[in-house]
């Protein structure tokens, strides 16, 4: 989370512009203000409250109709001076009724290889019978990494064969992947952070 003292509060008289994000899909979902005390009490309560610029007081989005934000991750911009929050909503966003009060529709799910690491994580905790991810977990390390190593092959045959076969094959390696990572306490964010890091020292380098 950021460090509320790095915020600079004084170029719009004590508010900061904050962009809310949905934190499945990163769509933005609107637009509102925040003071020192409205920020604080967003990370005091993890519910995103904004300062009313018309009221002169403090409101949670969500306290009148549910559809509260829940907060995931702030991030500041490069003069800490405007917020960008990521959120769980509860409900539409906009007093309208609509998911997002810039009228874009909420779509499909971008990052569904989080959405099934997140599954995969609960079946390793809970193991619920009948389920096959259970047996995986249950069978230990050295099966699922023979599971993975299996899928790799054929992986690579399929991708000499056809379109179709290939796809198959993928899809099979990366939930074997996902859960050698979860048996080994790896997070899916620290792979994508270490690509995004990778793919950033690349680009610097040019």
């Amino acid at each position: 989370m950021i460090n509320i003292k790095e915020i600079d509060f004084d170029k719009m008289n004590g508010l900061v512009p904050s962009i809310i994000v949905d934190f499945s899909n990163e769509k933005v979902l609107m637009l509102g203000f925040m003071n020192h005390k409205a920020l604080q009490k967003t990370l005091d309560t993890n519910f995103v409250t904004f300062y009313s610029r018309t009221k002169n007081q403090l409101w949670t989005k969500g306290e009148t109709s549910g559809n509260k934000l829940l907060l995931k991750e702030i991030m500041t911009d490069c003069d800490n001076d405007s917020l960008l929050i990521y959120a769980e909503p509860a409900g539409p966003v906009c007093h309208t009724g609509s998911y997002s009060c810039f009228g874009v529709d909420a779509g499909e799910n971008r990052d569904f290889l989080k959405q099934l690491f997140e599954l995969v994580q609960s079946r390793k905790k809970l193991k619920p019978k009948g389920s096959y991810t259970t047996e995986l977990f249950e069978s230990g390390l050295d099966r699922i990494i023979q599971k993975v190593g299996e899928e790799a092959v054929e992986t690579v045959i399929a991708a000499k064969n056809n379109k179709a076969d290939t796809i198959n094959e993928v899809s099979d390696l990366f939930y074997h992947l996902l859960v050698m990572l979860s048996e080994l306490d790896i997070n899916y964010n620290e792979i994508i952070e270490n690509l995004r890091a990778r793919h950033i020292k690349k680009e610097g380098s040019k």
